[in-house]
């Protein structure tokens, strides 16, 4: 057992060797580019595989140590990723994936809230709505301890069934089939509302979502919107690219995004003299992050836009998915982000005006897609400042 051990350490070392001197580096300088920190940490990797007379699991050891190397960072956007976690990330962020359509929430701790369900997806095929709960998945009850992975558990090959045992919203329980299947996410959805306002309601900033945000406004436009406010709440960001198309489409030539990395190179994103020239607002909340909130900020610079809702967190990092070796990952900040005119939204946000909050049953109606544009307090806030 000890030889084995010894082996993966030797041949863990040689392949951080002839990673280096594949650039022409010496053995000595390989060494020396490690840095002490860097040596302390293989050696202790040795000591451990090579000395420890106790019983351990090798893999619970390795994903410790590097989540706990990403948690010592200090920066709540950075994390580690087991390779079953990196992969439902990598999967989610191609807004396609195979599993039953939902999105749950975070509580309770012993189930597993129903917020939003696909249309034509096969939840609602099988009767499930928001503010249900599931409580156990092919027959094993959800608890704090195993929730994650029922979670993940939901999920599987598409044309299998999955059994859960759900909580109606009148507390009644009952047990529902549901066949997975592979589900296509749609990222944007416009209606126009009344007075010629066109609503489009963008849900992430991942792949696709350019396209179908500037189909959603060339519709609009066509119908004859006098004036356009986009939806943000509850949007989690997503990708630099898809985030400056649109900004791009939309916003007058000038500067959009400028990125600097943590050695000072910088990346500057332009816009074009084409854009869509009508008056516009955007609707945030408290869960408006990232790409979501950075959009607000730069339509209101840019164009004058009216930012409605509630105060965002002030996210000002960008983040890169890096697969380590094993297939974990780990998603780290990697460069802080400004708008056009050089302005950070780290610790701050966007301040809306108007500023206004919704309560809690009309949060969670806003969630649920229930809440109509006449019952919407922000939604009606940033009609009447477009006036």
């Amino acid at each position: 057992m000890e030889g084995k051990k010894k082996r993966r350490w030797k041949t863990l070392l040689l392949a951080v060797v002839c990673f280096v001197l594949g650039g022409g580096v010496t053995l000595t300088v390989a060494w020396q580019a490690l840095g002490q920190d860097g040596q302390a940490l293989l050696q202790a990797y040795r000591l451990v595989t090579g000395k420890f007379v106790g019983e351990y699991d090798q893999r619970t050891m390795v994903e410790s140590t590097l989540e706990n190397m990403v948690t010592a960072l200090g920066d709540r956007w950075s994390g580690y990723l087991d390779p079953q976690e990196a992969q439902q990330v990598k999967t989610a962020r191609a807004n396609t994936y195979v599993g039953i359509g939902v999105t749950v929430g975070q509580e309770p701790e012993d189930g597993l809230e129903i917020l939003r369900v696909t249309e034509g997806g096969p939840a609602q095929a099988a009767g499930l709505a928001p503010g249900e709960i599931i409580r156990g998945v092919d027959g094993q009850t959800i608890t704090a301890e195993n929730r994650a992975d029922l979670v993940n558990a939901i999920q599987g090959e598409a044309g299998t069934t999955v059994t859960l045992e759900v909580e109606g919203t009148d507390g009644a329980r009952r047990t529902v089939e549901v066949t997975r299947q592979e589900i296509h996410g749609l990222t944007a959805a416009w209606t126009m509302l009344a007075d010629q306002v066109g609503l489009v309601n963008i849900q992430n900033f991942y792949s696709g979502t350019a396209d179908l945000v500037r189909q959603g406004v060339e519709e609009l436009q066509a119908q004859g919107a006098r004036a356009l406010v986009f939806d943000l709440r509850n949007n989690p960001g997503g990708y630099v690219t898809e985030l400056t198309e649109i900004l791009d489409f939309l916003l007058p030539e000038g500067t959009i995004f400028i990125s600097r990395t943590n050695d000072g190179e910088e990346t500057v994103y332009t816009s074009d003299a084409a854009c869509v020239d009508l008056p516009m607002a955007v609707l945030v909340n408290a869960e408006s992050y990232s790409a979501a909130e950075f959009f607000a900020a730069e339509l209101r610079e840019a164009a004058g836009a009216v930012v409605a809702g509630e105060q965002t967190s002030g996210k000002g990092y960008s983040q890169m998915l890096f697969t380590l070796a094993d297939g974990s990952a780990i998603s780290l900040s990697t460069a802080r982000y400004y708008t056009g005119s050089g302005i950070s939204l780290i610790g701050t946000g966007v301040t809306p005006e108007p500023l206004v909050a919704l309560s809690q049953e009309e949060a969670q109606r806003l969630l649920a897609g229930t809440l109509s544009p006449e019952e919407d307090p922000q939604l009606q806030s940033a009609l009447e400042a477009l006036g």
